[in-house]
């Protein structure tokens, strides 16, 4: 999800996955990517915030930029899902502890390997008043599942999908899929109002555009470059999530002005893109920092510009990245070094089995240690260093240009030669879509996640088609496992699989795994209620708002 895109979207998690905040909690150390601990200062870690007391009027709440569209088949950053995750309800419900519960459909069936059957909750309705039908919910998935839609590639697997009830959709797949159902949580299982986007047209998920959702929030203003303001509204369906605040006004800002906007009062909270944001509050009695599971992970995203197309280049620099550096100057030690590209909360199941793997990892070092270096430099020398400086993209935020920097200093120690390339921040999220940009670089950093907590649902993006794989990595085994994966639906086997496509990822740097960074959230003290997980990007999160007074 560049600062936030992820095409792999759905944070549908799992039943499994109720099981791993438990894990999560009881196995926190200083130094885990799940503690909370940063320069001396506890940082509560869990799955939601205190519930809320009372209603509340009206809330202030930052973004770390302004929603591009509020039409998840065509993009969907951070910003955008935040807003979204209160007005769109979705066939599948991702839980504040990243389990998965019900939405619009009240149960998902497997009844054979191929075929899942969703029964449609009666009486839900959309923000215009219209009944949430069958036919409604087969009208959206069609869309998301049409060639070119953002979320296409989570219905890869399906052949078929068909009205099979009055309140009943069956979905056949080509092959038995442990990761569908999931799915469903995340935008991929949006459930829009066709009547409203069909009249829309072109405009539809712009400024001034009607809703075309259920959720408990609508939109009712869009300052283009201002802010944008979501109302509870007055039918939702669900009485016992209507929500305790009126309106929620969402302004955007860099990271400093967030920190301003919540120091001064004129914000009440933020889930914040850079954890190091929190650091200003660690000592704060008014505005308290909370964290907790999430699968964000900053990579180094690799092209297809040249040099970095040899496997040797891209594993010597993830040998020489110095990763605990970028932790302390980038995130305030509110992040880790990290070996893999996904973070802990993509293991919903199975964790030991995923731990013991993770600790058995080698090629990302937290440190480059000298025989590191020195192995680095052997492969800079046999692979032959290119004739052009390495080129690596930085939007400018302190984030990024910490980690390009690190990356320009890790290339000087073994041979190679290295320059920033900053694009300006508007146009960053293009280096996803638009090929020429992209290949100005030979690689830039970012903040990747994945809306499941099953690895298998990152490594399917190192297939030889998959629509991120930039730098052109292939290994026909790999693809087949992938497959596998999906379809193994013991979770053991699964987990199996999911390990070997990890150390072949790792093995082969597709691309380089930097930190891990647990969700992170500042918020007043006159409001609780929110997740403290990953969780707001789908999950709707403002009906659980209000104040912490009663």
């Amino acid at each position: 999800m560049r600062a936030h895109r992820h095409p792999a979207r759905s944070l549908t998690l799992a039943a499994s996955a109720v099981t791993l905040t438990a894990l999560v909690l009881t196995g926190c150390s200083a130094g885990s990517p799940d503690s909370g601990d940063a320069a001396g200062a506890e940082v509560p870690f869990g799955a939601s915030t205190p519930a809320a007391s009372g209603p509340l009027e009206s809330v202030t709440w930052m973004l770390g930029g302004e929603p591009t569209t509020l039409d998840a088949d065509v993009d969907a950053t951070t910003a955008d899902d935040t807003v979204l995750a209160n007005v769109c309800d979705r066939l599948m419900q991702v839980q504040p502890d990243l389990s998965l519960g019900e939405g619009i459909a009240e149960s998902a069936e497997w009844v054979d390997d191929t075929h899942v059957v969703f029964t449609i909750r009666e009486g839900a309705v959309f923000h215009d008043g219209s009944p949430v039908t069958a036919d409604d919910v087969l009208w959206s998935m069609q869309r998301h599942a049409e060639e070119g839609a953002a979320e296409s590639d989570e219905y890869g697997n399906v052949v078929d999908m068909q009205k099979t009830g009055d309140n009943q959709i069956t979905v056949t797949t080509s092959q038995p899929d442990a990761i569908f159902v999931q799915a469903m949580a995340g935008d991929g299982g949006i459930v829009w109002n066709p009547r409203v986007i069909e009249a829309a047209g072109d405009a539809f998920g712009k400024p001034g555009g009607a809703s075309a959702c259920s959720g408990p929030y609508e939109v009712t203003s869009w300052d283009a470059g201002s802010q944008l303001t979501i109302t509870k509204t007055d039918n939702y369906w669900n009485a016992e999530r209507a929500g305790l605040v009126d309106e929620v006004v969402f302004r955007w800002a860099d990271e400093s002005a967030i920190v301003n906007s919540l120091t001064t009062g004129e914000a009440q909270g933020a889930f914040l893109e850079n954890a190091a944001g929190a650091k200003a509050f660690l000592d704060s009695d008014a505005v308290g920092v909370f964290q907790g599971p999430s699968t964000n992970a900053w990579v180094l995203e690799t092209t297809a510009k040249g040099a970095l197309t040899d496997v040797r280049l891209r594993q010597a620099l993830s040998l020489a990245l110095n990763r605990e550096g970028i932790a302390q100057s980038a995130f305030a030690g509110l992040a880790e070094p990290w070996k893999t590209p996904v973070g802990t909360g993509a293991w919903g199941y199975e964790q030991e089995a995923f731990q013991a793997a993770y600790d058995a990892l080698e090629g990302a070092p937290a440190e480059p240690s000298a025989d590191d270096l020195a192995a680095a430099t052997a492969l800079v020398e046999e692979a032959g260093a290119p004739a052009d400086p390495i080129v690596v993209a930085s939007n400018g935020s302190s984030a990024h240009n910490v980690i390009a920097s690190a990356l320009v200093d890790a290339a000087g120690k073994i041979g190679l030669e290295a320059e920033i390339l900053t694009v300006p921040a508007v146009q960053y999220g293009d280096l996803y879509t638009d090929e020429a940009l992209r290949n100005q670089a030979d690689l830039w950093p970012d903040e990747y996640y994945i809306s499941k907590n099953d690895p298998i649902g990152f490594y399917k993006n190192g297939k030889s088609d998959a629509g991120v794989n930039f730098v052109g990595f292939s290994d026909p085994e790999y693809d087949t496992l992938v497959a596998e994966g999906y379809a193994a639906t013991d979770d053991a086997e699964r987990a199996e699989i999911a390990i070997e496509l990890q150390n072949t990822w790792v093995e082969n740097a597709v691309w380089l795994p930097v930190v891990a960074t647990p969700a992170t959230l500042v918020m007043s003290s006159e409001v609780t209620g929110v997740p403290s997980s990953a969780a707001f990007i789908y999950y709707p999160w403002a009906a659980d708002l209000g104040s912490a007074k009663g």
